[in-house]
């Protein structure tokens, strides 16, 4: 077995998830240097999420999206963690949370799904670089 299609759907929910929440931070966040990496994030998840769901349509396969629960709790968690406190230090550190469970869910994914096609296992790679990154550009906004 593969895992091609599973390795895929988790990308693209993963993307999925960094695109709705990062959305939903630039609306939320004042600082306008924070706001630009925000961007900048939300650019490069778009990128991977765009191209998984390329990929499915190449492979024939069905991309499953974050189901409306999920949605609807992600949104409630972030609403919630950021209702008393909106400081860049701290949604930089929710976003650090957020991208080290991403990390782990990477490196365990690339594991288990060691025959996948290379082109969807170099999609996960570039994943998995995206959240390293994103915790290195987060650090400096900690405080």
């Amino acid at each position: 077995m593969t895992g091609n299609a599973e390795l895929l759907n988790y990308i693209y929910q993963n993307s999925q998830m960094g695109v709705e929440t990062l959305d939903k931070l630039l609306h939320i966040t004042k600082d306008k240097e924070f706001k630009s990496l925000i961007r900048s994030q939300y650019s490069e998840y778009k990128t991977i999420h765009d191209t998984a769901k390329r990929i499915a349509d190449k492979y024939g396969f069905t991309e499953k999206g974050l189901g409306v629960f999920e949605k609807l709790r992600t949104g409630m968690m972030l609403n919630m963690q950021t209702m008393s406190d909106k400081s860049t230090s701290h949604i930089s550190e929710m976003l650090m949370v957020g991208s080290n469970m991403g990390i782990i869910n990477a490196v365990k994914n690339l594991k288990k799904y060691q025959n996948a096609e290379p082109e969807i296992r170099n999609l996960m790679e570039d994943l998995l670089k995206l959240e390293e990154n994103n915790i290195q550009e987060l650090k400096r906004y900690l405080s």
